[in-house]
């Protein structure tokens, strides 16, 4: 079976066996699936096995009140049920089917309201119910039918996309052997030969998708450094489906080829401005979480230093900048799929860590993200934080094969030359250290960092022996110094400077980082040296 995600739960069959407790939590999964997408509830089914016990015998008429009992404690909830499953160890099972609620906002019976996001059900909070109301529509508009049937559609439209389904590798095999009608219903494009809004979208023509509320339309915007506009490029003319517009957006695109050029022995390294697999991650990103029900465009500025990408509609709910690496929520699902399946995009919920990897392991910065009610802006800077480790990131991605957390936490730990662990949870968004160490201990397993400290004191190095095997040029810097060479740098300056705040010695050292110029000072008071005066204006000398 499937792991639990945004359409499935497990549940163990002690949920109905156990009075109140267990059927309020069966109606919160319900209410939480109805709010979204819908889903399906696996009851007798234990979470870490994914399996029913052996033997374990559940009676129809248990099904029919556990089914009866929930329907009771949901309101705008449509159940069913598929009656009682035989697995292959003899265990019974069985599962209750969840309709998304697609004109009211389903609750409890004590009037609660949840959310499905990812594999969790996140209560809804009395701010997010606008938003909650407005997205309802906006989920539910792929799937809702035109006036438009199947025959109205251009025939070498069909073909088309059937051919390039087939065509890919991402796609199931029984799915390939499908008729080309069959496959336009796989993909929800026709419902019952009248044609959807997804179909429209990307199957029909310029006029019968200029009828649909609202199609894709792109601005594309050059400013130069006063922030004037030097040239603007529309796709309002609904000529294109949405793989078509792309392409034409990276081909007319010319400034985002820019790249830096740095030397590298004989030779000049090239570095893209915007690696191209990142622009195309942003940009069907602004397709894919457009809300549709929202009539603006998808802007595409772009600036000197920067590009910014934005799209209508805020995040998803449940999703904001500080955990959109972890998140995973869909607003548009159905047309996800297809790009996904057509290999336009990464898998489901990949895309962010895919652009921090990359960001990462060319010294850039990662996207900045702003999200307010009806937009969302993504940023992404041009600039190489640190050309210095640029030889040392190429040396790595040549003789190392990391994973994909491997290489988002060396690139943040390789452009800051030393990374505290918890600003290297804040940069992965991690919530505790348990999950950094899935992202570390194999960098340091294989001998790329090393670290100092323990819990949160815990700092996170490169090592030594990979700069020097990578010869690249790192200038000496004073952000690495040893626990005792600080120690003695301090007595140092503290002889030619008596009497003086932590300030001025951070002024004097602008290398050392200030927490750890601190941490390192206030450790020596009482030893060998002493302070003076109040917390705010204390002075330090030797003793």
């Amino acid at each position: 079976m499937d792991i639990e995600n945004q359409k499935i739960d497990y549940k163990s069959i002690r949920k109905i066996r156990t009075g109140d407790k267990g059927f309020k939590d069966l109606a919160i999964s319900c209410v939480a699936f109805a709010n979204a997408l819908g889903g399906t509830l696996y009851i007798g089914i234990e979470d870490d096995t994914l399996t029913p016990p052996d033997g374990q015998i559940i009676g129809e008429n248990e099904i029919n009140d556990a089914v009866s009992r929930l329907n009771s404690l949901c309101f705008n909830v449509s159940l069913s049920s598929s009656g009682l499953i035989k697995h292959e160890n003899g265990g019974d099972y069985f599962k209750i089917d969840v309709a998304p609620s697609t004109k009211s906002i389903a609750t409890t019976s004590d009037g609660k309201i949840y959310r499905r996001i990812a594999d969790k059900c996140e209560p809804v909070r009395n701010e997010d119910l606008q938003r909650l109301s407005i997205e309802k529509g906006a989920y539910q508009w792929e799937l809702l039918s035109t006036r438009y049937l199947l025959s109205d559609l251009p025939v070498e439209n069909i073909k088309r996309f059937a051919n390039d389904i087939r065509q890919s590798d991402r796609v199931k095999e029984h799915v390939k052997q499908m008729s080309d009608p069959e496959i336009l219903e796989h993909y929800n494009l026709v419902d019952n030969e009248k044609v959807t809004n997804l179909g429209v979208l990307w199957l029909g023509n310029a006029k019968q998708r200029s009828r649909i509320s609202f199609p894709i339309t792109v601005q594309y915007i050059v400013y130069n450094h006063l922030e004037q506009k030097v040239r603007k490029v529309e796709w309002h003319d609904n000529t294109l489906n949405p793989k078509d517009l792309l392409l034409a957006i990276e081909d007319e695109a010319t400034e985002l080829c820019y790249s830096h050029e740095f030397p590298d022995g004989l030779f000049r390294k090239q570095i893209r401005h915007y690696n191209p697999k990142v622009l195309r991650e942003l940009l069907l990103n602004a397709f894919a979480h457009k809300s549709f029900t929202i009539s603006n465009d998808i802007m595409i500025c772009v600036y000197p230093d920067r590009l910014e990408i934005s799209n209508p509609g805020g995040l998803p709910l449940g999703v904001t900048k500080d955990n959109i690496l972890h998140q995973r929520h869909r607003r548009n699902p159905y047309l996800i799929t297809i790009m996904s399946d057509l290999k336009l995009m990464e898998g489901e919920g990949s895309g962010y860590d895919l652009i921090y990897e990359l960001n990462g392991m060319e010294g850039k910065k990662p996207p900045f993200i702003e999200s307010s009610f009806n937009e969302t802006r993504v940023t992404l800077y041009s600039e190489i934080q640190n050309v210095e480790v640029l030889p040392l990131l190429d040396f790595t991605l040549n003789n190392y094969r990391l994973s994909q957390k491997g290489y988002m936490a060396f690139g943040a730990i390789a452009v800051s030359s030393k990374l505290q662990a918890t600003k290297l949870s804040a940069y992965l968004q991690l919530s505790d250290a348990e999950r950094l160490r899935s992202y570390v201990d194999p960098l340091l397993r294989d001998g790329l960092i090393t670290k100092r400290g323990t819990k949160k004191g815990t700092t996170y190095y490169v090592n030594p022996k990979l700069i020097a095997n990578s010869k690249a040029n790192i200038k000496t810097s004073l952000k690495t110094i040893e626990p005792y060479a600080l120690k003695a740098l301090i007595l140092e300056d503290l002889k030619y400077h008596p009497k003086s705040l932590i300030s001025d010695m951070t002024n004097r050292l602008p290398d050392v980082e200030r927490d750890e110029l601190r941490k390192m000072v206030y450790s020596m008071v009482g030893h060998e040296i002493k302070a003076e005066g109040s917390k705010t204006y204390r002075r330090y000398s030797l003793n």
